[in-house]
């Protein structure tokens, strides 16, 4: 049976605002649109929190349980959180590496949250993972530089550019500001 993945999740952080945008799509193998209205971005930690994810379906939704395990254990602070989960695959005390990726947000941090054990603050309050993360990335930081839209409407467009361009990307687009 072939995995169950493929997605795009981009946030932009500007005038205090950080925006988490996901596409809908879920790819079974590489060639069937399993599902075209999947959540992939959502709020978590009574609300304070908005991630997103993408990769193997079934490593992605245990990342991120793994993510709000630890900013329960922590009370919300996002960047110990982060940091601790990470630890676990530094100190070999996950059994496996996870084929998944997370961006995490509260309101004062933004992180990228692999399951290989890293964490990765990203530059210019911009980041992109999945599948069509690249065309989305590279749209937000032009809407960055080149606008002066706000957060939730540069996350949205670049996921609306990403998904003409990347195979594994739809336009069914959610997107969460916090």
């Amino acid at each position: 049976m072939g995995k169950l993945m493929g997605t795009t999740i981009c946030a932009v952080q500007k005038n205090g605002k950080i925006a988490i945008a996901g596409d809908g799509q879920v790819t079974f193998s590489e060639s069937i649109i399993f599902k075209s209205t999947a959540k992939k971005v959502k709020r978590i930690y009574n609300n304070q929190v908005v991630i997103g994810f993408a990769g193997s379906v079934a490593d992605a939704f245990s990342l991120s349980e793994k993510f709000e395990s630890m900013l329960n254990k922590y009370s919300g602070n996002l960047m110990r959180s982060a940091v601790e989960l990470a630890e676990l695959w530094r100190n070999d005390k996950m059994p496996r590496k996870l084929e998944a990726m997370l961006i995490v947000a509260d309101k004062e941090g933004l992180y990228i949250v692999s399951g290989q054990g890293d964490v990765i603050e990203p530059d210019g309050g911009v980041c992109a993972i999945g599948s069509g993360g690249n065309f989305a990335l590279a749209a937000a930081r032009a809407l960055m530089a080149e606008t002066d839209l706000e957060a939730e409407v540069i996350a949205k467009k670049a996921l609306t550019i990403a998904s003409e361009l990347c195979v594994f990307t739809n336009d069914h687009i959610t997107v969460e500001v916090v």
